[in-house]
Order: C-alpha cells, then structure tokens, then sequence
C-alpha cells in the first residue's frame, strides 16, 4: 500500500464552511427576535367615540411620601377608599387597580392599600415602576 502524494485533491471539505454558516444563522435569528420585542410604534389617536366605558375605567391609586392617599388624583383616607372601591367593584367585578407608590414613600402606607384591595376581594392590581437607567 502506497499513498499517493502528487495527486491533487478531488474534492474540498465544506464541513467546517457549513459549521460556520449554521452558527451565523443562529446567532442572526437570536438577534432578531431579541429586538422585535422592543420596537416602539406611533399608534393613531381615536376620536371621541372610541372612549373606553367608564365602568372599565383603571383605578389609580397614588400614595405621596407624606402618606396621603389619591384615589384618580382625589385625596381620600382609606375608609374613603375602601368605600370607593367597594362602589367600583359593585359595578365592575374586573375592576383594575394601578398602585403608584414614590421613592420615598413608607412601606407601611403600601401595604395598607394593599390590604384594603385584598380585603375586597381586589385581585387585579399593578405596581407602577419605571424603568431602570442602565
């Protein structure tokens, strides 16, 4: 058995070529759908027929560093917000709750509002935040 040393190559190993263009398109993809996600849109404006109903409407619920209490930017007490959110719940049993809590405002006064939303039986409730400056 004798090799054959002055014989060109026949054919060319595409394996490793194939290897690369496999992970470039995996990476392509990766990358793809990690910035669908993030696309902002100008949506149009509807007029005024396209108003949601009232009974609908979010509750916003906002508590200020000094512990006051604004039920839609009314300041109330917690009695006046549990009366206010019973009303709300009578007419909408999917009522929504956003809780809008400041930097330096107490832990206490939050889970105060929270409680009142369990007590009534309250379950869709969203914590504004915003987003972190990285």
């Amino acid at each position: 058995m004798q090799v054959q040393d002055d014989k060109p190559y026949d054919d060319i190993n595409i394996t490793p070529m194939l290897d690369l263009a496999y992970v470039l398109l995996v990476i392509f993809i990766l990358m793809c759908t990690a910035t669908v996600q993030g696309i902002k849109a100008n949506l149009p404006r509807g007029g005024a027929s396209s108003s949601t109903p009232s009974k609908n409407k979010v509750q916003s619920i906002a508590i200020s560093p000094e512990n006051k209490v604004f039920l839609n930017n009314n300041e109330v007490t917690i009695e006046q917000l549990r009366t206010q959110l019973a009303q709300a719940k009578a007419a909408n049993p999917a009522v929504q709750v956003v809780v809008k809590g400041e930097s330096l405002t107490q832990y206490q006064s939050v889970v105060q509002v929270l409680n009142t939303l369990a007590t009534l039986g309250i379950s869709q409730v969203g914590l504004a935040t915003k987003a972190s400056k990285h």
